[in-house]
């Protein structure tokens, strides 16, 4: 009798916990894309969260911060006695990141400053106890320690390193954290739309998941990208990405 192959670890289950229900689509298509990790669960709110992590007892937990009804904040310290958990979300205010540290949390990615072979990467390795964070959230991490978050500024530099692994030979390695050098999100003299869209093409989505992160039309979203090229005096997407992320000729800002 052949021998037969011995099967192999299971998925990691992941909980995917955001009021957009866009982006609980779009996560659950892009990690359920991979055999070695499936979507359990999704919730919209945080009580949404909680139920759903009793019950189906996920690996990993992926939790926006505001939501309606119970937000993120308020649900992590029950969240995080029954997994780990990310924060994945746009908000990367200093004293926001510091909370949801202080409150459990063992990562924290914020929307525009990864790609999808980053998160991957980083749910996984969340899995194995190791933590991740973008670069505007390792910065507010290496400086909440008021609120007696013991996270190093080179042990985040280590996490940050790792997650941005894979994709770092495609990109300068000053970009490979994903992090505008500039203070100003609108020193090119781009509107707030246009920095949402800019952020969302250097974190690697097509016109057709920004239109539908954005809610808006493609053909919208093509003429945002248009007057963002004229602004960052660019011609490709990726020298664009090169301009925004201050990695051109040097840096914009020197």
């Amino acid at each position: 009798m052949p021998d037969q192959a011995l099967p192999g670890p299971p998925p990691l289950r992941v909980l995917v916990a955001d009021d957009n229900p866009v982006v609980r689509a779009g996560l659950a298509a892009l990690l359920d894309a991979h055999p070695d990790i499936r979507v359990t669960a999704r919730a919209s709110n945080g009580a949404e969260a909680l139920t759903a992590a009793t019950r189906h007892r996920p690996d990993v937990i992926l939790l926006d911060v505001r939501m309606p009804g119970t937000d993120g904040l308020t649900a992590l310290p029950s969240l995080a006695g029954l997994a780990p958990v990310m924060m994945l979300t746009y908000s990367r205010e200093p004293e926001v990141v510091a909370q949801a540290l202080s409150l459990g949390a063992v990562g924290y990615l914020v929307h525009g400053e990864f790609t999808a072979d980053e998160l991957i990467t980083a749910v996984r390795d969340l899995s194995d106890g190791r933590a991740t964070f973008t670069a505007s959230a390792a910065e507010a991490a290496a400086g909440s320690d008021s609120l007696g978050v013991s996270y190093e500024p080179n042990e985040i530099s280590s996490h940050l390193q790792s997650v941005v692994a894979q994709s770092s030979k495609a990109r300068p390695a000053s970009a490979a954290g994903l992090h505008r050098r500039g203070s100003n999100p609108l020193e090119f003299g781009l509107s707030s739309r246009e920095v949402e869209v800019m952020d969302l093409i250097a974190a690697g989505m097509n016109n057709r998941q920004i239109a539908a992160t954005c809610f808006i039309s493609e053909k919208t979203v093509k003429n945002h990208i248009n007057r963002i090229f004229a602004k960052l005096h660019s011609s490709t997407r990726s020298e664009a990405i090169a301009h925004w992320l201050g990695t051109a000729h040097g840096g914009w800002n020197r």
